[in-house]
């Protein structure tokens, strides 16, 4: 019988050599990892770009000047078009791991390929994507990992994917994206140049802290709400008259007690049009919001 530990270290080095190649670094600096999904596309972390092309770099060093195929923001998935000759698309697996299985990561973050071992350490973690958005269905795991390496492939010990990293959560963890249905489902759409398109109101919120302590200051009673510092010019916000100042405190029947409330209730609508509770000052009215473009 084998040595548990050489059992690991051959999973590892196998991963390395049948996977490391279809592993790219993102950015003319490896600012981030992506990985090869299909025939002239990779995926990578949404975070990672800072435009609509994007250099991409593969294991053997040639760089190829990719550009954005779908994005979903909210979620911190894009898929990159790009020429990727030969080099052969990463699998996910059917199942995804338990809490005390072992992973391997691989990363190339500023262009050096990295592969690490480590544990599931806790699943089915939520995290706030770049834009706010809270993304539900995250695997926190040990492998260590360098910077630059979020976008970057978790396998399991069979070689398939069961992760995209995104970022670290401190104290030696670090967050992947789990490869369930839902991950695959999106993965599709983008796969297909079909980008997501989410509602939002057109607005920005001001942190719950800063809030109460404006209200506080202009003496008025505390109270739950989103207070609105910044309405989108000519958006489903200032469409309705929603003003700065404004404390949203209702989106339909849901009370906003957090902008993870808020953001929830503009994912699960149904229609074209909502009623927000808004206290204005020390008045209260409801204005309705329409998410159709007038003509």
């Amino acid at each position: 019988m084998e040595d548990p530990v050489k059992e690991l270290q051959h999973a590892i080095q196998a991963i390395s050599c049948n996977a490391g190649g279809s592993v790219v670094s993102i950015g003319r600096n490896g600012r981030g990892t992506g990985f090869v999904i299909a025939a002239g596309r990779v995926v990578t972390s949404a975070h990672n770009l800072r435009d609509q092309t994007v250099s991409v770099t593969f294991a053997d060093g040639r760089a190829e000047q990719g550009s954005v195929h779908g994005v979903d923001a909210d979620g911190d998935i894009v898929v990159i078009a790009v020429d990727t000759g030969d080099v052969a698309p990463l699998a996910f697996a059917e199942a995804l791991p338990d809490v005390g299985a072992a992973v391997v990561a691989l990363g190339r973050g500023g262009h050096r390929g990295r592969a690490t071992i480590g544990f599931v350490s806790s699943s089915d973690n939520a995290f706030h994507g770049p834009r706010g958005r809270v993304v539900k269905g995250g695997i926190e795991h040990t492998a260590p990992l360098a910077r630059g390496s979020s976008g970057g492939p978790v396998f399991d010990l069979d070689g398939q994917v069961v992760g995209i990293n995104t970022h670290r959560v401190g104290d030696g963890f670090y967050l992947a994206r789990a490869a369930d249905d839902a991950l695959k489902s999106r993965i599709a759409e983008l796969l297909d140049g079909r980008s997501p398109q989410r509602r939002t109101l057109g607005v920005a919120i001001a942190p719950p802290k800063v809030a109460a302590e404006m209200r506080q200051a202009v003496g008025l009673a505390e109270r739950a709400g989103l207070l609105v510092r910044g309405v989108e010019d000519g958006g489903p916000a200032a469409r309705a008259d929603v003003r700065v100042g404004d404390l949203l405190v209702r989106l339909g029947e849901i009370d906003l007690d957090n902008v993870d409330a808020l953001a929830d209730g503009l994912t699960e609508l149904t229609s074209d049009s909502v009623e927000v509770g808004v206290v204005r000052g020390s008045d209260e009215m409801t204005l309705t919001v329409s998410f159709t473009t007038p003509d």
